[in-house]
């Protein structure tokens, strides 16, 4: 069944839904030469067998043609001889000649120098020679032909006549001419005599040779039967690579492969593990805020020595607590939407100089109450889309998002952030800048804070140390490159500031 599986996918008869069987399909592409050869082989066989059959028998038909020439030229009529008396003394010769103990008829014929009739049956052709051809006198031909609805075999020669210098006969000359034919049961029964001799053992060797392939492909196949108990017995956590040493050489690649995918997905999960314990730390600190100031409040309460101004503080910490429990969760969702290489970016046209504005926009709010100069440079609304790059832009707007979010936080009261597009003048990237004055980034730390959970030491600044993560994680997913660096230098500048440049291919990523 599984053979005819795979004969129907190689003449395109599919079905989607049905695995292909590898044994199956090997099993079809060695049968089906022996399926198509072995007709071919009995026709070879049965003409081989028809040449076989008639070398012998033409041979004795060939020195039978001679040996009437011969008795021919011993009696052909010369002047003035009995036409009737040679007549007669060759059809006396010819049936000593021709006579036979086999179920086998013969013919013979003997024409003149003028075509005429000397001896024997005139139903026998006489050969035609073309225009120009010729054949040498006493050389042996044969042919085939049918006598009364009776297929027989002609051997014919051309008799020199006396006194005639020429060796060979011309179209349109005048010999004398000796035919003798044979019907061809003998030599159908040796035609068939040899094909049943040679075709008989094939119809033992085809089905043990179909038996012998089978068995070799299930013996061949039974490592890589093994090789799947062994994978499906594994427990559901085992990610050790696969032994190779007991696995075919066509396969060690394969099983090469999947070791890397389980490398990769123990590294990946033991990643997941490390930022679900850290996730579950982090949200401690905000939890354990929430649950100490209810109870405190609950406690002044029931001791009845609660006043408002304690009440309006405990409820104040509580907000503040699930505002940091919420930014947390808000992060989380962030980071896990844009580790999601499961889901294909629906990468659409989007203006990042639009995306910025909004951001921008939002946060306002927030430098104005931490008294910080928010600030944007770059195209305004309605200019030439020189910035339209393909991506997402809900992706997008968390990566500017977290970048500004990071800005303010780290930037003291009167200082200024500044989130500018560049515009490539070449047209090959588009360039996203944020810059702010606050304490800055020291060189041995920038390639750590884009870690998860990593924050600078030295910063009393509250976060979820997720922003910048979930900004290289974004810039990944769509190509970019994310670089940190000092602020441009200002005048009168107490820190050196931060400056994060994301570059953005305008040509969306594979």
């Amino acid at each position: 069944m599984r053979g005819l599986a795979a004969l129907r996918n190689t003449f395109g008869v599919t079905n989607p839904h049905e695995p292909r069987s590898l044994f199956g399909e090997i099993l079809d592409w060695m049968l089906a030469p022996l399926l198509l050869l072995w007709p071919m082989s009995l026709v070879i066989t049965w003409l081989v067998a028809q040449t076989i059959a008639n070398r012998p028998y033409d041979r004795e038909l060939g020195e039978r043609v001679q040996t009437l020439a011969r008795q021919a030229a011993a009696v052909a009529p010369g002047d003035g001889a009995d036409p009737e008396a040679a007549r007669s003394a060759l059809e006396r010769a010819a049936l000593v000649l021709l006579n036979t103990e086999e179920d086998e008829q013969l013919f013979f014929q003997v024409l003149g120098r003028r075509g005429e009739l000397l001896a024997g049956d005139a139903r026998l052709s006489v050969p035609e020679l073309g225009p120009g051809a010729s054949i040498t006198r006493g050389e042996v031909r044969f042919r085939d032909e049918e006598l009364g609805e009776e297929p027989v075999r002609v051997a014919y020669l051309w008799l020199a006549a006396a006194g005639t210098a020429s060796a060979s006969v011309q179209a349109g000359d005048s010999d004398a001419l000796v035919q003798v034919a044979e019907t061809l049961g003998k030599r159908s029964r040796l035609a068939t005599e040899v094909v049943k001799g040679v075709i008989l053992p094939q119809f033992v060797i085809l089905p043990v040779s179909v038996i012998l392939v089978w068995f070799a492909l299930s013996r061949g196949f039974r490592p890589l039967a093994k090789l799947q108990q062994a994978i499906r017995d594994r427990e559901s956590d085992d990610l050790s690579p696969i032994a190779e040493r007991d696995v075919p050489e066509e396969v060690v690649p394969l099983v090469r492969s999947i070791n890397e995918l389980l490398q990769r997905l123990d590294k990946s999960m033991g990643a997941q593990r490390h930022f679900l314990a850290d996730a579950a730390h982090q949200l401690k600190t905000p939890l354990a805020g929430l649950r100490t100031q209810a109870e405190l409040a609950a406690r002044e309460i029931d001791s009845g020595r609660a006043d408002p101004a304690t009440l309006k503080h405990s409820l104040k910490q509580i907000s503040l607590s699930s505002q940091r429990a919420a930014h947390m969760v808000n992060q989380l969702l962030a980071m896990a939407r844009a580790e999601d290489h499961g889901l294909a970016i629906r990468r659409q046209p989007v203006d990042l100089a639009a995306v910025v504005r909004n951001v921008v926009r939002d946060f306002v709010p927030r430098a104005l109450e931490q008294r910080i100069d928010l600030g944007y440079e770059g195209p305004a609304a309605g200019a030439p889309a020189a910035t339209r790059l393909m991506g997402e832009a809900v992706l997008l707007g968390e990566l500017v998002r977290n970048l500004i979010d990071n800005a303010l936080a780290y930037t003291p009261a009167g200082g200024s952030v500044t989130a500018r597009v560049l515009p490539d003048p070449f047209g090959q990237v588009v360039v996203l800048q944020v810059e702010d004055n606050g304490p800055g980034i020291p060189a041995a730390e920038r390639d750590m804070v884009f870690q998860p959970f990593y924050r600078a030491l030295g910063t009393q600044v509250d976060g979820s140390g997720l922003g910048l993560a979930i900004v290289q994680e974004v810039a990944q997913r769509h190509g970019a490159e994310v670089t940190v660096g000092d602020a441009l230098p200002r005048r009168n500048a107490q820190s050196p500031g931060a400056l994060f440049t994301v570059r953005f291919p305008l040509q969306a990523p594979p």
